[in-house]
Order: structure tokens, then C-alpha cells, then sequence
């Protein structure tokens, strides 16, 4: 667990070791340290519009559903039967007037309450008021579910004040979704963030079409408690069409959520760990009512290119992370610090400081 000193300066920091990105016992440590207890995207608003809506999500390997009830209260909760572990919805997402375990027919209200208990007569000592389904923390900002499984958290809107100072929220609130790309990727959920953390250093050499509309030489990298924004002025170029607007700004959010957001325009990627060596992208898109269905789909192409070029130099990482001959890097000054506050975040959960 030793071998990171986030106290250095950036200017002589080192990166987290390799074995951070390798680790089965990193991985469970961050499933309870770091994915147990903040903030975490489960799916959208629109999902839940109305009273009976559900749907269903894995969040470092744990299910979950979350449903609105019939006075409009969102729900989440543990999607696991509380007589012998198995899934009480199925389907990714739907309708329902209950929750019914398609294993032994245990029902469940949409408040989580048991409210059927099929052939259980004679049973002693069982309560059934005690064997609801177990409830998780949810809230809504902007176009997202968020969930929270530790105990007693902040609310939702102190987590993400930095993102509302600046000035996130208000870009994005007449944005409607318009679709979703799934990729599962051969590597470690912390290198896709690196990637996307590394201040603009790869556009150049990794994302030609992209490199074209950014002002390279004033990409800069702002940082403010659990978020980092990216902000490059943007210029005409080969995807200026759908890539446009003064400037482009690219949010994250400790540690798995972030916004890229242009004129009219936001895509969304959230990462979910599957193991030490393979992770989970969403990508949601959003767009002002405006732009057609041409441009929608010229914007998701770009989008999906530009994964496919991270999706190669992520896998190359990995690879080289389980070398003998790499143990830690170092970042560059001029772009990197987003990477090293992440570094530094990981870091304060994962060993208590």
C-alpha cells in the first residue's frame, strides 16, 4: 500500500505504483474505500420519470435498482432478495407496481417493503417488517441518479458545489438525452481516468481530428477539491461542425464521472470497475432541441472515434503497468496535475490519511 507520497510537490511527484492498477486486493480495497463511500452515478433522471420507472445498474460489483414509488419519491436500494440472494429485478430497465424475485416469487412494494412471502408459514422469529429490501442514499442532479451506499454522507449538492461554481450546471440544464454507447475496456478504471486527466497532453499525438479545434497552447487544467476542469478555447477544424463554442470544458468528478461540454452540446462518460484489469464507459449524449437528427449522429461518431483512439493507447497501458520494468512515472508540470490531484484523492481514501 506504501510507495506514493502525495505531499511532494508536482514538480517532484511520482505517479501511484503499477501494482495499484494490477492489484485484486487494490481492487477490493477501492470497491469499500472508494466506490463505498462517495457520490456515485447509477443511471438518469428520464429513466425514472414516473412513478413505477426502474431501472437496474452494477456499481463495483455490487446490483442495485432504483425506482421512483407511487408518490414520487425516488427510491434505490440493494437489488439482492433478502431470502436467498438473487436478483429481485432483472431487466435493465421498465415499469412495475412491484418488485418480484423471479426465484422463489418474494415480493417487494416500490417503497422496498416485503409485502409477499410465498409457503413461509410455521417460520419462527421471522419478521417480515425487518426484511425489506435494504435501502441505499439517492439524489438527482442535472440529468443523473446519483447514489451513495456509506453511512451518514454530505448531500449530494456540497459533493458537486465546485462543479456548480463553475457554472456546469447552468450549461448543460436545457440539454435532452439523446442516446448511449457502452464499451468495456481491458484495463484498470484508473487508466482511462489518467487518460482523461492528462491536461490535453495525448490530444496531439492520439486524437488528430480533436487536436484540430483545440487551442492547444491555452489548454489549460483548473482544480477544486474533488474536481478538475480541462478548458481549451476552440477554433474551427475537421469536427468544429459538432466540436464548437468559445470554449470546450471537461469536468470530472472524483472519481468516476465526467462532463464534456461545448456549445448545445455534452457527452458523459462514466467508468465502473470490473475487476483489476477490466473497466466499464458510459457514455451518455445530450443536445439542445435545435440540432437535427443528423447532427446528433455526426456528434456521436465523433465521440465514438475519439474513444476508440483512448480505447488503444488504454489497453497499451495496462499491458505495460504489469512489466517488470515500470513501477511509477513522473508528470509533467505544464499538464499533469489533474492526474496527480486524482493521484493524491485515490490515495487519501485508499490509506486512510
Amino acid at each position: 500500500m506504501n510507495g506514493f507520497d502525495g505531499s511532494l510537490p508536482l514538480s517532484r511527484a511520482r505517479t501511484i505504483p503499477a501494482s495499484w492498477y494490477t492489484s485484486e486486493e487494490m481492487a477490493q480495497r477501492e470497491r469499500d474505500r472508494v466506490f463505498g463511500d462517495v457520490w456515485l452515478v447509477a443511471g438518469r433522471v428520464d429513466q425514472v420519470a414516473k412513478p413505477g420507472d426502474y431501472f437496474t445498474a452494477h456499481l463495483a460489483g455490487e446490483p442495485i435498482v432504483v425506482t421512483r414509488d407511487e408518490s414520487g419519491s425516488l427510491r434505490a436500494f440493494y437489488n439482492v432478495c433478502r431470502h436467498r440472494a438473487a436478483r429481485v429485478v432483472c431487466a435493465e430497465q421498465g415499469h412495475a407496481t412491484k418488485l418480484r424475485c423471479r426465484y422463489h416469487g418474494w415480493t417487494y412494494d416500490l417503497t422496498g417493503r416485503l409485502r409477499g412471502v410465498p409457503e413461509f408459514d410455521g417460520v419462527e422469529g421471522f419478521c417480515r417488517e425487518d426484511n425489506g429490501l435494504k435501502p441505499i442514499m439517492v439524489s438527482e442532479w442535472g440529468p443523473f441518479v446519483w447514489v451513495h451506499r456509506g453511512e451518514s454522507p454530505a448531500p449530494l449538492r456540497e459533493w458537486l458545489a465546485p462543479l456548480e461554481r463553475r457554472g456546469i450546471l447552468s450549461r448543460i440544464g436545457g440539454l435532452e438525452w439523446a442516446g448511449r454507447k457502452e464499451y468495456r475496456l481491458a484495463c484498470n478504471w484508473k487508466v482511462f481516468v489518467d487518460n482523461y486527466l492528462d491536461g490535453g497532453y495525448h490530444v496531439n499525438t492520439v486524437h488528430p481530428a480533436l487536436a484540430g479545434v483545440l487551442d492547444y497552447a491555452r489548454y489549460r487544467t483548473e482544480i477544486e477539491e474533488n474536481l478538475s476542469v480541462q478548458i481549451s478555447p476552440l477554433e474551427p477544424g475537421e469536427v468544429g461542425d459538432v466540436r464548437s463554442g468559445d470554449e470546450a470544458h471537461y469536468a470530472w468528478v472524483f472519481p468516476h464521472v465526467m462532463f464534456n461540454v461545448y456549445a448545445g452540446v455534452m457527452d458523459t462518460n462514466v467508468v465502473y470497475p470490473e475487476g483489476p484489469n477490466s473497466c466499464r464507459v458510459v457514455f451518455d449524449f445530450y443536445f439542445e432541441s435545435r440540432f437535427d437528427t443528423a447532427f446528433r449522429a455526426r456528434s456521436m461518431a465523433v465521440a465514438h472515434e475519439v474513444q476508440i483512439e483512448d480505447e488503444a493507447v488504454c489497453l497499451d497501458v495496462q499491458v505495460g503497468l504489469g512489466s517488470r520494468s515500470y513501477d511509477t512515472g513522473r508528470f509533467s508540470v505544464k499538464r499533469e496535475a489533474g492526474g496527480y490531484h486524482f493521484h493524491r484523492l485515490l490515495a487519501s481514501r485508499l490509506l486512510g490519511n
